[in-house]
């Protein structure tokens, strides 16, 4: 009997160990995933509004008004082409106007048409001829006229009373009789007279009365108006 104790003492002992073996076993904890925790809410609360945005911002500034131009006084404006190789008359009366142009020895053009609220005129004469300007100033009209295959600007002022633009028609010893003269403010006539339509150069008139003699025949040169 006394030779069984150690044994059971041993026995005892592994049963014992065996046991918690088995518990550890049984009761061992396992590794748990990480909780995910929801995201914050990306939608704003309800009490807040979302600002509205700011409105666009006109950037174009505003038109410019354009000056209007300088309007035509009334009267006779006369002077030479830029070039120098004609005169130019321009009448102006009740919005109208009457243009000649000529160069005193075979080319000549009457014009005529209205004159625009803003300054500007534009005539037309047989042929094709045109005259367009525009008023500068009060004083000036600045343009050009269009006579045959030739453009020429020209700046004419207004005339003083010894300058102007004068026409004549009638019949001497049976020819038909057509003159106009330019006289520039310098006392130069510048014209043509027609014989049966054939251009030469113009006699002198007299710009106070008008008279000029065709042929031994005293005529009467009139100022020209619309």
């Amino acid at each position: 009997m006394k030779r069984s104790g150690p044994l059971l003492t041993l026995l005892a002992g592994l049963l014992v160990g065996l046991f918690m073996l088995s518990l550890n076993a049984t009761t061992g904890e396992k590794p748990t995933s990480a909780a995910v925790q929801p995201s914050p809410s990306t939608k704003a609360s309800p009490g807040t509004k979302a600002s509205p945005s700011a409105a666009p911002t006109n950037t174009t500034p505003p038109p410019r008004a354009t000056p209007s131009a300088t309007a035509v006084p009334e009267g006779v404006y006369t002077g030479r082409t830029d070039d120098d190789s004609s005169a130019v008359a321009i009448t102006v009366r009740d919005d109208k106007a009457i243009a000649y142009v000529c160069d005193g020895h075979n080319i000549e053009s009457w014009l005529q048409g209205d004159v625009k609220a803003d300054g500007s005129l534009r005539l037309t004469g047989k042929g094709g001829a045109s005259l367009e300007a525009e008023a500068k100033g009060t004083r000036q009209l600045r343009g050009t006229a269009t006579v045959g295959s030739g453009s020429h600007p020209f700046t004419i002022d207004r005339s003083k009373k010894s300058s102007g633009l004068y026409r004549a028609n009638s019949t001497v010893a049976g020819a038909k009789i057509e003159g106009g003269w330019i006289v520039l403010p310098d006392g130069e006539q510048v014209g043509i007279l027609k014989r049966d339509g054939k251009p030469s150069p113009a006699p002198r008139i007299d710009p106070e009365t008008g008279a000029v003699t065709v042929d031994g025949q005293q005529l009467t040169a009139r100022p020209v108006t619309p």
